[in-house]
């Protein structure tokens, strides 16, 4: 009972990481028009700090998490948290907007690295019928950020300063790091890592490969709708902008609601349970466009998108590792920060999707395209589930 509660602890303490880490990569949207000031630089130049760090955590994750392999777990989680609460402080201190940028790629390398790590050992503290909801609740940090994260991130930066958001951030770290030493247990099961170049064989692995396109497909599909929701809330649906926020943090009440209902429902056959969420996805996607221009019930529609939008996550994440375990445990942390890559190309691929619609149809279209991503990711996932057998998926588990 004692071990287990201490495990509770342990993947709270990787939640509130989460939630730092979760704050800081979206905290720039808010303070564009602020560090384009602070810095005397156009809109588009200030949003280098979103598109930058971006790129940092697709690349970092993949190429800095190898790098790590000969390290103990805690001890690289640790590290990870330094680097993080000195980047943001180091944002925050920035005399020249080359330095911010320069930091808020490193906060991204910190952020690839945290996420692919935290996946396995979140996945380890517990029983392995649980494992799909441990990843849950440790996704859950990164799923609140965006709920109170950043509009509290915006707001503090609005009244007392751009630099203020980052040392906030640095302070949420902190509190972060004191968790992780003091809860995250020292007795990690250690795997012996392969060499840089049998890591690399992950990319031979066709079923790791499809889940990695399915990664960005189906999580990047609502992404096409989500980039624009303020508009689409707005412009289309007709809701005041006293309404917006109100309705936003709803929103993300919702999405951490459908990642802690994911990791329930993927515990057990996960594969064929994600196929059946991308598809109830998909169609409530399409639901979205079929009820857009109707103001009660459009809102309904976009809440049942923000249901399934995380509801995937913890699914993907342990499909990911258990396949990555049926080959070889020594690439698991490696194939783990590969998807973590996928849901940031997935983010990317959906917002430059969406403003290609926006600037080549109308935005009532985003729900459309977006249907047809993710419809692509159940159809894949259903060959996926297919091809293995329930079986083995247990006996992996």
């Amino acid at each position: 009972m004692k071990n287990k509660f201490s495990n509770q602890l342990a993947l709270i303490s990787l939640a509130i990481s989460a939630f730092a880490i979760g704050s800081t990569e979206f905290i720039s949207v808010g303070l564009l028009p602020l560090i384009k000031d602070a810095f005397d630089v156009t809109i588009s130049l200030a949003g280098l700090t979103v598109s930058l760090y971006a790129i940092g955590v697709t690349v970092g994750a993949p190429i800095l998490t190898p790098l790590t392999n000969n390290m103990k777990r805690k001890k690289v989680l640790i590290l990870i948290m330094i680097v993080f609460i000195i980047a943001n402080v180091c944002a925050g201190m920035a005399t020249s907007f080359t330095l911010l940028l320069a930091m808020r790629v490193l906060s991204a390398f910190s952020h690839g690295v945290f996420m692919s790590i935290a996946t396995t050992i979140a996945a380890d503290l517990v029983p392995p019928h649980k494992r799909s909801s441990a990843i849950a609740l440790m996704f859950t940090g990164l799923t609140v950020a965006t709920i109170t994260g950043v509009p509290f991130g915006t707001w503090v930066g609005q009244h007392y300063g751009y630099e203020m958001s980052f040392y906030t951030i640095a302070i949420i770290g902190l509190i972060s790091l004191i968790a992780n030493i003091s809860f995250v247990p020292k007795n990690l099961t250690e795997y012996k890592q392969a060499p840089i170049k049998k890591q690399l064989a992950v990319f031979k692995n066709k079923p790791l490969m499809i889940i990695y396109l399915i990664t960005a497909l189906g999580y990047g599909g609502t992404f096409v709708v989500y980039t624009y929701l303020t508009e689409i809330l707005t412009h289309i649906l007709g809701y005041e902008t006293n309404s917006i926020v109100l309705i936003l943090i709803l929103y993300g009440v919702v999405v951490a609601i459908g990642n802690t209902l994911g990791g329930k429902l993927t515990n057990h056959a996960p594969t064929k349970a994600l196929t059946i969420i991308f598809l109830l996805q998909a169609f409530t996607l399409l639901l979205v466009g079929f009820t857009l221009h109707f103001h009660a019930v459009g809102l309904v529609s976009i809440l049942l998108m923000g249901l399934f939008a995380f509801m995937n996550v913890p699914g993907l994440q342990l499909i990911v590792v258990l396949f990555a375990e049926r080959n070889s445990k020594e690439t698991v942390n490696f194939a783990s920060s590969l998807n973590i890559s996928a849901f940031n190309v997935g983010i990317t691929l959906g917002s430059v999707i969406g403003g290609f619609i926006l600037n080549h149809f109308s935005l009532s279209f985003t729900p459309y395209f977006a249907f047809i991503m993710v419809m692509m990711a159940s159809i894949l996932m259903f060959v996926v589930n297919k091809n293995e057998t329930t079986e083995s998926l247990q006996t992996t588990c």
